[in-house]
């Protein structure tokens, strides 16, 4: 098989492939031998594709400099989510998720919060258990569905249904379990398919309920404006799509994200305190170090026009069609001394207090750097810290896990999943 070409040619990780091509129980670990042993920069050969993978200082730095016209961040991530959603969910899209998250749009997503807090909480009742990814998945849904899903989707029985076909949609599992990508794969995403119906009917129902209430659903009805001049079929058809791709963009990660900040601040009772009494700006920094430490993530591009890299040792010429990547669980950890530990206090509001010990700011990262850091920054940022203040202020919380979570050994790409129950105990305050 020819692959595309790179030159000069680094070494080859041989016995390495990506789990999606190749049985590979942990993806993470197997990726970190082969640097120990090739260097900071080599090269994966799996299925019919070619990887460039560097960790060179120089070389993360130029990867984040990459035009993104020769080497697309957002052709590298199709290519991954398409192993598990269903083609018609990317073709023809006319609302795109980066641009539902303006500035300006913040303070109205603030108020769905709350309002989705309300239910969730009322939902918990007095006291019990939940396990916290279940609580914060679902909690995701029902703060996207009632900022951008339009009337009626953020609770009731069409909240329910339109949950349950998310979870089944969910495109992070490409990368969380692509071992699995195999058997949707052999089926044709017929499972995805059907849920991906179930969600063309809830929001061609919500959209036949938006006149008059367009006001409270504002974010809805920006998308639903984009189809105005397509027969009605078609545009409800085009807006349950473009919903639909906001959605599963949007939330897969912050779900995540926001269970693992939560049993940091479980295991932390001081940190707990201070954002129990209403401390948002330390919510928010330990927010950005539970999502540094639980990245799994393998940041690509894929090469579209030939393109030089240079990785500090080389400059290496890569063909279109090779993938440049860098891997953040093997950088964010590691890159200088002190990193491998939770501590909010190396955080100065979103940016590192003393990046001074790094070869390149870069090998840290939470939302990406230059012009591909996430759009949903301010959002995510803003929903994970009003959530964790609320449910640390509204319940006494107690983990009832016998050992940490740990992620799952399969994932490579977001945040990472808990590989097992994560069980608490709540009572309300």
């Amino acid at each position: 098989m020819e692959r595309p070409a790179i030159s000069p040619m680094p070494p080859i990780a041989a016995a390495v492939g990506m789990p999606w091509d190749s049985e590979v129980d942990d993806p993470i670990a197997a990726l970190a031998e082969a640097r120990r042993h090739l260097g900071d920069t080599f090269v994966v050969d799996s299925g019919e594709d070619r990887y460039l993978f560097t960790f060179a200082p120089v070389g993360v730095a130029a990867f984040y400099g990459l035009a993104e016209e020769r080497a697309s961040k957002a052709v590298a991530d199709w290519r991954m989510l398409r192993r598990k959603l269903p083609d018609e969910i990317f073709a023809g899209r006319r609302t795109l998720p980066h641009q539902l998250f303006g500035r300006d749009d913040v303070a109205d997503y603030l108020a769905h919060v709350e309002k989705a807090l309300d239910a969730s909480f009322e939902e918990l009742g007095p006291a019990g258990h939940f396990d916290v990814f279940d609580l914060t998945r679902r909690l995701g849904h029902r703060i996207g569905l009632a900022s951008w899903g339009g009337p009626g989707a953020a609770s009731g029985e069409r909240f329910d249904r339109l949950a349950d076909a998310f979870d089944t949609l969910d495109g992070a599992e490409s990368f969380v379990h692509p071992d699995a990508m195999a058997a949707v794969a052999a089926t044709g995403k017929a499972v995805e398919r059907a849920a991906l119906e179930v969600v063309a009917r809830e929001f061609g129902a919500a959209l036949d309920e938006l006149p008059g209430h367009e006001p409270e659903h504002a974010l809805f009805a920006r998308v639903t404006s984009a189809w105005a001049d397509r027969p009605a079929d078609e545009a409800g058809r085009g807006v349950a799509m473009d919903v639909a791709l906001i959605h599963v963009a949007s939330m897969s990660n912050l779900f995540a994200a926001l269970g693992w900040m939560v049993v940091d601040l479980l295991t932390r009772p001081d940190e707990l305190a201070r954002v129990r009494d209403g401390d948002r700006a330390r919510a928010e920094v330990c927010a950005l170090e539970s999502i540094r430490m639980a990245q799994r993530s393998i940041m690509a591009r894929y090469v579209m026009a030939p393109v030089a890299i240079d990785v500090g040792d080389a400059l290496h010429e890569v063909s279109a069609g090779a993938t440049i990547a860098t891997l953040l669980p093997l950088t964010n950890t590691s890159a200088a001394p002190g990193l491998g530990s939770w501590d909010p206090d190396r955080w100065n509001r979103r940016r590192l207090a003393d990046p001074s010990a790094l070869a390149a700011v870069e090998l840290v990262t939470v939302f990406g750097h230059g012009r591909h850091t996430c759009p949903a920054q301010p959002f995510s940022l803003s929903t994970m810290t009003a959530a964790a203040s609320r449910l640390v202020a509204s319940f006494d919380l107690e983990p009832a896990w016998t050992d940490r979570p740990r992620p799952v050994r399969a994932q490579i790409g977001g945040v990472a999943r808990a590989s097992g129950p994560c069980p608490v105990r709540y009572r309300r305050r």
